[in-house]
């Protein structure tokens, strides 16, 4: 497994140890995590923290020239709340562990230059499916149903 998306799955089982919503990320800049973080919607009453928004809050204030050189990687496929975040800093790719759980905005970010690299990581998805099997009412509030 790709060591970035390792992290990430770290953060998302964080989260599910929490009680949340097992999404995690973590954003890098030349090799080095800079912010990680974990869907922290559950835990702190958040309607924003989902685990992209979590690992670039935790990143801190950043200069436009740093987020043009940084990957984030997520364990699901990012919402539009989140893909619209990355595309207005400029993110320019983004490693996804798994998006048959859900589709995000990958064309969306495609469409706006993004390298979006989908690595349907089995862990990330059982990790899922095993959330909305014991969550089912959190996932669909999570996800807007």
């Amino acid at each position: 497994m790709d060591e970035f998306l390792k992290v990430a799955l770290e953060e998302a089982k964080k989260g599910y140890a929490e009680g949340g919503i097992p999404i995690g990320s973590v954003l890098v800049h030349n090799g080095t995590i800079i912010g990680r973080g974990h869907n922290k919607r559950v835990q702190q009453g958040s309607v924003v923290l989902h685990g992209e928004m979590d690992a670039l809050e935790n990143a801190g204030r950043q200069p436009a020239s740093v987020y043009r050189e940084c990957i984030m990687y997520t364990t699901l496929s990012p919402c539009p709340m989140c893909s619209g975040t990355m595309l207005l800093y400029g993110i320019p790719r983004v490693v996804i562990g798994e998006n048959l759980t859900f589709m995000g905005e990958e064309e969306l970010l495609r469409s706006r230059g993004v390298e979006v690299e989908v690595l349907n990581n089995e862990e990330c998805y059982n990790l899922m499916q095993q959330f909305i099997k014991e969550n089912p009412c959190l996932w669909n509030e999570d996800i807007g149903v």
